[in-house]
């Protein structure tokens, strides 16, 4: 299964990374605490998040017909929370 990875700089990399998970918390069985998050979006698909320090990474593993469609919807989402900032999620094949 192909996998996109993104490091974002930021101070709220942890703050982030609890608010994406909660949002997704309603639909999915997603696990997390301050410093790192799943997100499994389907048997297909899973997001992993670490914070660590000023970043949050971010690794998406999806099928490939996918993969860019999640990548946008995760970005988005990010952004929305982050509206206070300019981020920038720059998704880069695994590998």
């Amino acid at each position: 299964m192909p996998v996109s990875l993104a490091d974002i700089a930021t101070a709220n990399a942890s703050r982030y990374l609890q608010q994406l998970c909660k949002h997704w918390s309603h639909k999915f069985q997603v696990t997390f605490d301050d410093r790192s998050g799943k997100v499994p979006f389907s048997d297909a698909a899973e997001l992993t998040l670490t914070a660590n320090g000023d970043v949050l990474s971010l690794k998406l593993d999806a099928s490939t017909d996918r993969l860019p469609t999640l990548e946008e919807v995760v970005a988005e989402h990010l952004k929305r929370f982050a509206f206070r900032e300019e981020l920038r999620i720059d998704w880069q094949p695994a590998g």
